[in-house]
């Protein structure tokens, strides 16, 4: 970007108009252009746990997608998008709630230089590591997952056992 003269910061912001244009003038074009993965929209609808998101999309696209694609509905307060921090930031925030003291908490992710920045963070120990099998990773680096004792790989199709 710098090559170019560009700001990250600016070229988000400018994405999120485009996107925000995009929805607000055709909201079925946009949905279409969306999906989740096989089973993880009724994963999230059923899902007995009590659910964050933790993502690099902005958060109110976030919450729409969710709403409108899987038909569920996470309170705004429980969605941490682009600009609320690193993940491993969001993460210890999440630790420290007094609600989730003594819990289990499990981490999924479907990047692994995102689970190594947890698993280099001691205060995150506590935290169950899942690389999704789907998504933004390669066999490569799912094997090499593998061998990490702190992740685990996790299939989409029990994803949704995960959440139970």
């Amino acid at each position: 970007m710098a090559e170019w003269d560009e700001d990250r910061d600016v070229l988000i912001d400018l994405f999120g108009k485009v996107r925000d244009e995009w929805i607000d003038n055709d909201l079925a074009t946009w949905i279409g252009a969306n999906r989740f993965y096989p089973g993880v929209a009724d994963a999230l609808k059923f899902a007995s746990s009590k659910l964050y998101i933790v993502t690099t999309k902005q958060g109110r696209f976030a919450e729409a997608l969710l709403r409108e694609i899987a038909g569920v509905v996470i309170p705004p307060e429980r969605i941490y998008g682009l600009g609320t921090g690193p993940k491993v930031k969001v993460l210890k925030q999440l630790q420290d709630m007094p609600e989730h003291q003594g819990l289990t908490l499990n981490f999924v992710e479907d990047r692994l230089a995102t689970l190594k920045n947890v698993i280099k963070e001691p205060e995150l120990s506590k935290w169950n590591l899942y690389l999704g099998d789907w998504g933004y990773n390669t066999l490569k680096e799912r094997e090499e997952a593998a061998t990490i004792s702190r992740i685990r790989i996790l299939q989409l199709s029990d994803f949704s056992k995960k959440l139970k």
